[in-house]
């Protein structure tokens, strides 16, 4: 056993996409498997569970942020449109590598609710605890193993202390092949509530965004860009399908004229085609949520699969499930409101801007051993 001084604060972080996946497989209802999982990682040493739908209000709310700031700015930023959502790291990996310095102009700024919940546990979480940020262990629980990779970016690496915000990411398989391995029937664990990282926030029940299973990006700011740009209440958000049901538009019109257009674009197929459409001068959206995985994160890489149940009828019980539990809008949380005031120094400081968005880097394709000439 580690000797005091060595000892870490371990701290898990489930993602509602995760959950839902789990709870299919091991046919409970969302708010049960929270906290049998909150039960099954405190049994096996962690010392707070928490549910990343939280740190995704700060992503959403940021997002809105930037939106409103980039549109507003378009007539003399010539790049600021449209605003490519960041929050897949699979389609970052792409885009950074890919299409390097031509597309990072356009992509959002705003973290993903992983690396919010990075800055929130070795930040907030350790200033509540008198630690610093090398004495927490963070470990979250998602979708992707693309998020392996996002947790891996210098970005989010404090030299100070030589820690990451994020140090271990577990896929949903992961967590269902340790609970196998460690012999526990999740059914069978005594419930246990959630964590709460403020004071004023309720984590007796897990929560969710509406607008879809990989977050509600596009309908959290569209919905908040047509009432702050154009002082319209939008109470449903109508999706229009284009080329096919993982390329999407939403529209916001007034007196025969199209006010904002967003697109929610999932899976590479139409990626590359909106990025042709980027290329060729021809994309006309102002914002577009954009996925690596056809269907979004609840169908992502890390997901449970089943081998007796055709993929497309998992991913409509996954899809149920997730969207069971109770929905919150971003602003009205207290505890996130408090947490702007209190840890960020208000809203868009210097130091909201340090922990809440990060930057992306064209990455230079290696040279083939091939094309050299002897």
């Amino acid at each position: 056993m580690a000797a005091p001084s060595q000892q870490r604060l371990v701290v898990v972080s489930v993602s509602p996409q995760s959950r839902a996946s789990l709870a299919v497989q091991l046919q409970l209802n969302p708010t049960d498997t929270a906290r049998k999982l909150t039960s099954f990682f405190k049994k096996i040493g962690a010392h707070f569970v928490f549910d990343t739908a939280f740190s995704r209000n700060f992503s959403l709310l940021e997002s809105q942020r930037e939106f409103v700031q980039r549109f507003r700015e378009q007539a003399s930023s010539p790049q600021a449109l449209p605003v490519l959502a960041s929050a897949c790291p699979g389609w970052i990996c792409y885009a950074e590598k890919t299409h390097s310095s031509f597309i990072i102009p356009y992509l959002s700024t705003a973290r993903s609710p992983q690396q919010v919940m990075g800055s929130l546990v070795k930040d907030f979480l350790a200033q509540q605890q008198h630690l610093t940020p090398d004495k927490i262990y963070h470990v979250t629980v998602m979708p992707c193993y693309d998020k392996k990779l996002e947790a891996s970016r210098p970005d989010f690496f404090n030299q100070e202390y030589q820690t990451r915000d994020v140090d271990c990411v577990l896929t949903t398989g992961e967590v269902f092949k340790l609970l196998e391995e460690e012999g526990i029937l999740l059914s069978e664990l005594e419930p246990a509530l959630l964590d709460g990282l403020s004071s004023s926030v309720s984590a007796e029940e897990p929560t969710s965004h509406r607008g879809g299973g990989s977050g509600g990006y596009l309908e959290h700011v569209f919905r908040h860009a047509a009432r702050e740009l154009f002082g319209i209440h939008v109470a449903e958000v109508t999706y229009r399908p284009l080329r096919n049901k993982d390329f999407q538009e939403v529209t916001l019109e007034q007196g025969g004229q199209v006010l904002l257009r967003f697109a929610a674009v999932y899976g590479f197929r139409n990626i590359q085609n909106l990025v042709q459409k980027l290329k060729r001068g021809r994309c006309p959206y102002h914002y577009v949520e954009v996925m690596a995985c056809p269907a979004g994160c609840l169908n992502g890489g890390g997901q449970l699969k089943a081998l007796d149940t055709p993929s497309r009828e998992l991913l409509q019980h996954v899809e149920r499930l997730y969207s069971m539990v109770r929905t919150e809008a971003p602003e009205d949380v207290p505890g996130v409101w408090e947490l702007y005031q209190q840890w960020l120094q208000g809203e868009a400081s210097e130091r909201a801007s340090h922990l809440l968005h990060t930057q992306y880097h064209a990455v230079e394709k290696a040279s083939s051993g091939l094309s050299i000439r002897w």
